[in-house]
């Protein structure tokens, strides 16, 4: 009986310790934390956290290039997903940038660079290519254990080649977006351009199909998504087709209505080099930031009205996330940027964080 009772006590401190931790990591000074993958001149790949006053939490070499980055919601930990065709994802402390696990994919599996944790803290699907059927998309179910992760199963993504996967507001309802294209092991090589099957899924975590929907254009493949707090969802895409072709690069799915286009400017759409990297929405100021980075070009639009807020250029613009008033954008290239978003005309202004070697993604926390 006393020893239950020490157990138990000491769970409860360790607990108290860890959620201390990671309130004092949030609250800490007024500047959220920037979490993305960055390479440097040498080639070398790094998983780092940084302020946005331009003050270096940490970064942490790893093997191999991250893609996208999800936070514990618990825990000051949080995952850098190894980007397509990676087999390594890491486990980083947040505070202090100790690797605590390089996740291994599974046998015949590789990820596609990106991950949700379940708001219970407890369970991780992240999106994995199946390379005995090149393309079939599967979620890999993974269960936290103390620190660690430990694969449990997995489930079908209803679709082929899934990239981004996100929760929608009621915290239990998945959605993927299925790229459509087959890929094989360690390759980037499309195999079935000509009869790509590009999808919008909604399903329940324990892999109940609910919804499949698709856009007008077959070649134009669904990549990134970002979901607002009211339940509309806007995903951006990659165009696989022809090059003298227009293709509707950003789609939105409000609450109760079909997944189309949003409705665009036709030379926004061609100005975008049919490809785009990062969307996301800002809640509270009812705007959607897309990031074009090939036509080094950021958008930004009224979520509600589809009016033109911003359409700037930007070299080898990246990741794209909302904060307080506005969004912050990484480069590629250049220099990362802050915009003002909260007057009618937005402002953009460099913010003191290194340039260039960016990955297209950043997670703000």
């Amino acid at each position: 009986m006393l020893r239950r009772q020490a157990l138990k006590l000491a769970s409860i401190a360790l607990s108290a310790l860890t959620l201390g931790g990671w309130s004092l990591l949030r609250n800490k000074g007024s500047e959220p934390l920037l979490l993305s993958a960055r390479d440097d001149a040498d080639g070398k790949h790094y998983a780092v956290g940084y302020r946005l006053d331009g003050n270096q939490v940490f970064a942490t070499e790893v093997g191999q290039r991250c893609h996208a980055i999800i936070h514990h919601p618990q825990q000051p930990i949080a995952l850098f997903v190894a980007r397509r065709p990676g087999t390594e994802s890491y486990l980083v402390d947040l505070r202090d940038g100790r690797l605590l696990q390089t996740l291994t994919a599974q046998p015949n599996r590789h990820f596609y660079g990106h991950a949700v944790m379940h708001k219970d803290g407890e369970w991780l699907y992240a999106t994995e290519n199946d390379t005995t059927d090149p393309g079939r998309g599967v979620l890999g179910v993974y269960r936290f254990d103390g620190e660690r992760l430990v694969h449990s199963g997995e489930i079908s993504t209803h679709g082929i080649g899934p990239h981004e996967l996100a929760w929608m507001p009621d915290g239990e309802t998945l959605v993927v977006a299925n790229g459509g294209i087959r890929t094989e092991a360690e390759s980037r090589v499309e195999m079935n351009l000509n009869a790509m099957q590009p999808s919008l899924v909604m399903m329940q975590r324990d892999g109940t199909l609910l919804s499949k929907e698709t856009l007008g254009q077959q070649m134009n493949s669904v990549r990134h998504l970002a979901i607002g707090n009211d339940g509309t969802l806007v995903a951006c895409q990659q165009f696989m087709g022809a090059s003298d072709e227009t293709a509707e690069l950003l789609a939105i799915k409000r609450p109760g209505e079909p997944f189309q286009a949003f409705p665009v400017p036709e030379r926004q759409l061609q100005s975008m080099a049919q490809y785009t990297a990062s969307v996301a929405i800002h809640n509270e100021l009812r705007l959607v930031a897309l990031t074009a980075p090939r036509a080094n070009r950021l958008f930004i639009w009224d979520l509600d009205t589809a009016a033109v807020k911003l359409d700037a250029p930007m070299p080898d613009c990246a990741g794209v996330g909302a904060v307080k008033d506005g969004f912050v954008v990484t480069s590629g290239q250049g220099r990362c940027r802050f915009y003002d978003c909260r007057k009618q005309q937005l402002v953009g202004q460099p913010l003191e964080l290194p340039s260039g070697f960016w990955d297209n993604h950043l997670h703000l926390v």
